[in-house]
């Protein structure tokens, strides 16, 4: 990625492209509202310019709600065009109409500049994709690690995925802070498992063949693994896909094990880094939100280092503990939400966007 010289402040343009919003039912179109609107009040995102065509379910005006309820004081640059309501200038005219008024939002957002900003204003995502057997024993108890260091800071942290929970629920109940918070885990849970349930899915569809080929045979297996990745924190909180995070500590947040429709909805929960360990290998990003991938073995993290940024192997190989390894991944984050570093998956341009149509995806 290379900064424009005229917006030295800006670092770069993205496209949120989908095929959602038409021809969809109520509850998925009113979803894609609310998710865009996360993505409008995320901290990493300056300014926003929306493309409808018109006649589709998720119109502008309930986006607009979605917006104002997420944040009623929203002040970032936001245009907005209608090619349906355009008086037949044509495509070409709306398209310059279009640059026009981004670059006038790049002016605005330009004179905004990085400041010095607490540890605890860090909103860290937590995902695992591509797992194998040592998933749970060397990346995913690291940063729980790096989570718990964050929480006892005064930060934020979400673990998603609800389908790689299915076997531990009782744990996190037990660590929910009230019972209004364990109760609403549960609930959530057994609703996702009936929509699943309802197109002929279920929880333990889940593991997928590599899973299964590196041992991860059973969802409850992947589980006990995939939850190490919030540490040992208390859970603060627990929302349902599209709701953002706003209390300080670890919350769980409702979205499938799919590695893109995870982070997409986590970035609009307004995570502004997400730590993405795998073992297999995922070449997956998010436009929004820097995505870090951690590997959980050397093989892997010289196999594929075009796509791994830290390497969690010396943890299977005794040279460093896992307390070690989460003080070094979040060493790495600091470095990253400040801009010294750059992942991979940003340099890569992994884009990645797919919102979520609930009761489909595991």
């Amino acid at each position: 990625i290379s900064k424009s010289p005229l917006f030295p402040n800006v670092d770069c343009i993205k496209f949120l492209t989908h095929e959602s919003g038409c021809g969809e039912n109520k509850d998925d179109s009113m979803n894609l509202c609310a998710l865009l609107a996360g993505y409008c009040v995320n901290p990493n995102v300056g300014g926003i310019t929306i493309l409808s065509l018109g006649c589709q379910h998720s119109q502008i005006e309930v986006f607009k709600q979605k917006l104002s309820e997420k944040d009623p004081n929203f002040s970032k640059p936001i245009h907005f065009f209608e090619q349906q309501q355009d008086e037949g200038s044509g495509v070409e005219k709306i398209l310059n109409e279009v640059v026009l008024k981004t670059f006038e939002g790049l002016i605005e957002i330009n004179k905004l500049s990085r400041k010095p900003a607490p540890l605890s204003a860090l909103r860290l995502g937590v995902k695992c994709g591509g797992s194998d057997g040592f998933s749970g024993i060397s990346a995913n108890p690291a940063i729980g690690h790096t989570a718990d260091l964050l929480v006892g800071l005064g930060g934020t942290v979400m673990i998603a995925e609800f389908p790689e929970l299915c076997g531990v629920e009782q744990e996190l109940q037990n660590r929910s802070v009230n019972a209004t918070v364990a109760d609403n885990f549960g609930k959530l849970m057994r609703e996702y498992a009936r929509r699943a349930e309802a197109v002929g899915a279920g929880f333990d569809m889940n593991p997928s063949p590599g899973n299964i080929k590196d041992g991860l045979i059973t969802d409850a297996i992947k589980s006990a693994g995939a939850a190490k990745k919030g540490g040992n924190a208390p859970i603060v909180d627990v929302l349902d896909y599209t709701e953002p995070a706003t209390k300080l500590g670890l919350s769980l947040v409702c979205t499938p094990g799919n590695d893109v429709e995870a982070t997409t909805g986590k970035a609009a929960a307004g995570a502004t880094l997400i730590l993405f360990t795998t073992g297999l290998g995922t070449p997956t990003g998010n436009p929004v939100c820097p995505v870090i991938k951690v590997a959980t073995n050397s093989i892997l993290a010289n196999k594929m280092n075009d796509i791994i940024d830290i390497d969690c192997g010396p943890v299977i190989n005794g040279d460093k503990t896992i307390k070690e390894m989460g003080e070094d991944i979040l060493e790495y984050c600091i470095k990253a939400a400040s801009g010294e570093i750059i992942p991979k998956a940003v340099q890569l341009n992994q884009d990645d966007f797919i919102p979520w149509k609930r009761g489909v995806s595991l």
